[in-house]
């Protein structure tokens, strides 16, 4: 993946690195690796799995098995299903926990590790490095199909295959807008950050948000930092208007932009996370989910 320097620095908030240019290796213990830098524990969510079946499984996909983390309230069948498509640090912590702040809700929420065929991102202790050995590697339409996968299997796992939303953050949240060009089943859908528009190479890129507007099946609410350097306002423009001018899904979207916030002001664990934001973000997306009688 092609990627300039200050797109590069929004994935990441400057941390404090040794000479040879690594984080100290402490949060890898914890699941979270190079992405917390170091865990900030003061602010990370917890969330029990307290009348939840939550834990991995094996999702059929293409090639064999995919790993999946999946929370859903316990016993319960015809579930609405949620999607959690992650950032480029894999499904460590923060993302599990999201699913089962998702599943106290009444949801099942499914984490795909749509990484595994190209590498381990929680391996990995420099962005660059993992940006150009794992994350450039992996075509859309692999991932794609992959969340395809996980929702054909949750909907045999208690889910309901008529009810099924999508979520994701940073990498994630760029897929969210895809696949709601790509699924025409999907009902609703949340993203936080995520590019917006970039170069397509017709392989591994194939669209961004901004080229597929004309083609979304189902509304996305995006969430997106004022001080983003990465995606810019202008990004953000260009957005809103290519919606204006899209399908009738594409026209119900919304986006909305957090003041003093950042990349990644919603991940709990990074310097990075900006609590307000992080709350309002997601009640809007429960809102948005009830407005969309997605439940």
């Amino acid at each position: 993946m092609s990627m300039d320097d200050k797109h590069l620095d929004s994935l990441l908030p400057r941390l404090r690195l040794d000479r040879r240019g690594f984080i100290a290796t402490a949060a890898a213990s914890a699941g979270y690796c190079l992405a917390a830098g170091p865990v900030m524990a003061q602010t990370a969510i917890k969330t029990d799995a307290q009348g939840l079946t939550a834990g991995w499984v094996e999702v059929p996909a293409a090639g064999g098995n995919m790993r999946a983390y999946r929370a859903a309230p316990q016993n319960k069948t015809g579930l609405a299903t949620v999607l959690v498509v992650p950032e480029i640090f894999g499904v460590h912590e923060y993302i599990q926990d999201v699913c089962r702040r998702l599943a106290h809700r009444g949801y099942m929420a499914i984490a795909p590790d749509l990484f595994a065929r190209q590498g381990d991102p929680s391996k990995y202790t420099e962005v660059a490095k993992l940006l150009s050995e794992v994350i450039s590697k992996i075509p859309d339409p692999q991932v794609l199909g992959d969340l395809d996968d996980c929702a054909k299997w949750a909907s045999a796992h208690g889910g309901d295959a008529d009810k099924l939303g999508i979520i994701g953050f940073c990498w994630g949240g760029r897929y969210v807008w895809l696949y709601s060009a790509h699924n025409p089943k999907l009902k609703v859908g949340a993203a936080w950050y995520g590019a917006l528009r970039g170069k397509t190479d017709g392989k591994i890129r194939t669209a961004f948000p901004v080229d597929i507007a004309d083609k979304l099946h189902a509304p996305v609410r995006g969430a997106y930092g004022a001080e983003d350097t990465g995606i810019t306002q202008e990004d953000v423009q260009a957005m809103r208007d290519a919606l204006a001018k899209g399908s009738p899904a594409a026209r119900a979207s919304v986006i909305d932009v957090y003041a003093g916030a950042g990349h990644a002001f919603h991940a709990d664990y990074r310097p990075s996370y900006r609590k307000e934001a992080a709350d309002q973000s997601w009640q809007r997306m429960l809102e948005w989910f009830s407005q969309h009688n997605f439940k």
